[in-house]
């Protein structure tokens, strides 16, 4: 085949779908996850320093560098496996270690990330996980004999997944250590990279559910606000048809709401397009592991649809009733700027009035004016006329008085032709 040129980004798109692999489990083990976000305009952090946080973790245990811009990373930190991920928001530190403590979900375990190297981690922790993963019991009792031991009964959630290869389990509270515990329990026979999957998908759960609940946060300050600039928009366009306020002033209070609006606007866009995102992956990650009811008791998908979904609920409304107040907002303006329009083109055509009017009173009043100029220069025009053909008077034996008698009728006559002649060409 003769050469092709290939796209500059035509290997980079397909290792992208091969970028972050799910790990390889061996029964029994554990595995630590934590994620860490800046508080603040996480999405523009400094990437540099979550990579020279990594490589302090990775020269402590005397591990490979991963590469200058990678976004991802797995390798060897002691005993235990570490995977990194750099994301939009966040970052996150997995470490599977094999065999299991003697007490269920020591915290000890976590010790695979020093205290030290927690507190100079760039960000704030945002979700730490504990996951004990060990075989399967043969009876169901003994299984839910286990989990009433370690978990809040009240709160727990668990389900058989993936076609009944595993229990997964967990009550979704943070222990006095700090961590979210999670158990998973394999059949025996399971495929490693099966209990990986499993694992990964835990930590998903977890990590996007943790992310989503920000935008509940941020739409209760956003709630806040909009109780306060409800009023005002209720008060500004029920008073549209009134006269009480000049629409001019309230056009101007009308969009100094709107341009609060319109800030706020911009401001939680972000936060709510992501919590949308993120809502949709937790249910995608809960949907593929494929829930089987243990026992009666709730699922995971039964937990987050009572105790998460009016979250993620309360969101959705916050951001509907954003845009539905800054449409309504804009709404007003236009109305009022139409009654504006309105009362001007009022105002425009009184001025129109008044201007014929004054109009019609200077024609009249040119009118007199030229009247009386024909008579001034026939007055004129007519004494020159006179002095002009005195002479030819005398000889014709006509007076003086009968000359000017003569003279006054025509000179009238030719200069109120030419008068008028005048103003029709301007005219």
């Amino acid at each position: 085949m003769p050469p092709v040129d290939d796209h500059p980004l035509r290997y980079a798109l397909v290792n992208e779908l091969h970028a972050r692999p799910f790990p390889s489990l061996d029964v029994p083990c554990h595995a630590v996850y934590m994620a860490f976000k800046e508080p603040v305009d996480a999405a523009n952090r400094d990437r540099a320093r979550d990579r020279a946080h990594l490589l302090a973790l990775l020269d402590r245990n005397g591990s490979a560098h991963p590469q200058p811009d990678a976004t991802h990373f797995s390798g060897p930190i002691g005993r235990a496996d570490l995977k990194w991920e750099s994301h939009t928001e966040f970052v996150t530190y997995s470490a599977f270690s094999p065999g299991l403590s003697d007490r269920p979900f020591d915290p000890a375990e976590a010790e695979v990330f020093p205290d030290d190297w927690l507190a100079a981690a760039p960000g704030k922790r945002i979700c730490s996980v504990l996951i004990r993963v060990e075989e399967m019991p043969e009876d169901d009792d003994a299984v839910m004999a286990k989990l009433e031991d370690w978990f809040v009964p009240e709160s727990l959630a668990v389900s058989r997944v993936v076609d009944g290869a595993a229990i997964v389990a967990g009550d979704f509270r943070i222990d006095p250590a700090g961590h979210m515990r999670f158990a998973v329990f394999v059949r025996p026979g399971t495929g490693s990279r099966r209990v990986g999957r499993i694992v990964q998908r835990l930590c998903e759960v977890e990590t996007y559910r943790s992310m989503s609940m920000l935008g509940l946060m941020r739409s209760r300050q956003l709630t806040a606000r909009l109780n306060t600039l409800d009023p005002q928009l209720m008060s500004l366009v029920s008073a549209l048809d009134t006269t009480e306020r000049s629409p001019e002033a309230a056009l101007h209070e009308l969009l100094t709401i709107s341009s609060e609006l319109e800030s706020l606007a911009v401001q939680f866009s972000f936060r709510f397009g992501a919590t949308a995102a993120y809502e949709a992956i937790v249910n995608q990650r809960i949907e593929v592991m494929r829930e089987a009811r243990i026992q009666g008791r709730q699922t995971f998908g039964e937990f987050m649809m009572r105790r998460y979904d009016p979250a993620m609920r309360t969101v959705k409304s916050a951001e509907a009733r954003l845009k539905s107040m800054a449409e309504r907002a804009e709404r007003a303006a236009e109305l009022l700027r139409t009654r504006v329009d309105v009362e001007r083109s009022a105002q425009n055509q009184k001025l129109l009035e008044s201007m014929d009017r004054r109009a019609d009173l200077q024609l009249r009043l040119q009118r007199t004016v030229e009247g009386l100029s024909t008579v001034a220069i026939s007055y004129y025009a007519v004494n020159l006329a006179a002095y002009a053909l005195e002479p030819l008077a005398h000889k014709a034996h006509l007076s003086h008085g009968a000359l000017m008698a003569i003279l006054t009728p025509a000179v009238l006559l030719g200069v109120w032709l030419m008068v008028r002649r005048i103003r029709n060409h301007f005219d």
